[in-house]
């Protein structure tokens, strides 16, 4: 059976120095330089590459991603925006893209199956800049971090982790409302790493877990209609009190709230988590607003989203790796087999 995870696109998108961070088309947009926040991203999928297929080209990606993150790490935090001329455009990079080099470290770290110098490579730098969580202010930033600190085979006797936990269960009932079920006043992007940290860091009977389910409810009563995933428009977000904004869609949406429905089937067996979580994937192949494919035969990228005009034809980062780790998640609950 030809294989189904095509990581063309993903080889074309990286160069010596890491992801790319846009392309125009298929083609890759060197002008606009690199981020760690794609690149941390990256790394996990070319961990989980790896470990479906132990090849030397996923060897190789990983360096590639980690080495980025190497160089990026300055003063236990790390920066964001990188030119092609390899210097950095920023001198501190966003909370949300320390949280999700956290998060990549984390997975690394905890892989046994990954070859010794990367996962020690990745554990060195986790054990240096995981004190910066401490400092951590957003909802989100700290959702990111705890997904990853949660990874560990000791969660609770974690210091940071109980305190990311903690605050975070906190902001959400502060936050919650009777028609609210959710951490901040606004759901904006990548939603699905709240419930998602809640849920990766409770455990047993912790009453946080209803947490985790209730605001992930609220989530898909809001984005699943019929069948079909409708992922909080960027141009407006769905803030309280009103309606969620239509356009645009975004793929890094549809594997977010699938990696997060995944978990919670894992946790509590339902059904409705399952479903949700292949509606999310099949959002990719079709199934979603526009009743149009985002995946691209010719490269094997993925498009950067559905607008009110129609699909934005631009192939960037952070569409290729949320693509390929739907589907290598796909793959694994026996979903892609039914493709044709």
């Amino acid at each position: 059976m030809t294989d189904k995870i095509d990581t063309r696109f993903l080889f074309r998108m990286t160069d010596d120095t890491g992801l790319f961070q846009h392309s125009v088309l298929g083609i890759p947009n060197s002008k606009e330089g690199y981020t760690s926040d794609d690149n941390a991203r990256a790394l996990i999928l070319a961990a989980m590459l790896f470990e479906r297929s132990p090849e030397t080209k996923y060897v190789s990606l990983m360096n590639r991603y980690l080495s980025f993150l190497l160089y990026s790490e300055k003063g236990r935090w790390f920066r964001n925006f990188l030119g092609y001329d390899r210097k950095f455009t920023e001198k501190h990079g966003s909370e949300d893209c320390f949280g999700r080099c956290i998060l990549a470290l984390s997975y690394l770290s905890s892989r046994q199956a990954l070859p010794a110098a990367i996962r020690g490579c990745a554990e060195k730098l986790l054990q240096r800049t995981a004190a910066s969580c401490s400092i951590l202010e957003f909802p989100k930033a700290k959702a990111y971090a705890l997904t990853g600190l949660s990874l560990s085979d000791n969660p609770d006797d974690t210091p940071l982790l109980v305190m990311l936990r903690d605050s975070l269960a906190d902001t959400y009932l502060q936050n919650r409302r009777e028609n609210w079920r959710w951490f901040e006043d606004k759901v904006t992007y990548c939603g699905g790493i709240l419930p998602l940290a809640i849920l990766c860091s409770c455990h047993g009977r912790d009453q946080r877990l209803k947490i985790g389910f209730e605001s992930l409810n609220f989530l898909l009563d809001n984005e699943i209609r019929d069948g079909v995933f409708f992922p909080v428009g960027c141009k407006g977000w769905f803030t309280r009190g009103k309606v969620p904004a239509v356009y645009d869609e975004q793929p890094v949406e549809a594997c977010s709230l699938m990696v997060t429905c995944l978990k919670a089937y894992k946790i509590s067996g339902s059904e409705k988590y399952w479903d949700a979580a292949k509606y999310c994937f099949q959002w990719y192949l079709g199934q979603n607003i526009a009743g149009a494919s985002m995946i691209d035969p010719e490269t094997g990228g993925c498009r950067d989203g559905i607008t009110r005009y129609g699909i934005n034809g631009n192939e960037g980062a952070e569409s290729i790796v949320c693509w390929l780790t739907a589907a290598l998640l796909a793959e694994r609950e026996g979903w892609m087999s039914s493709l044709n």
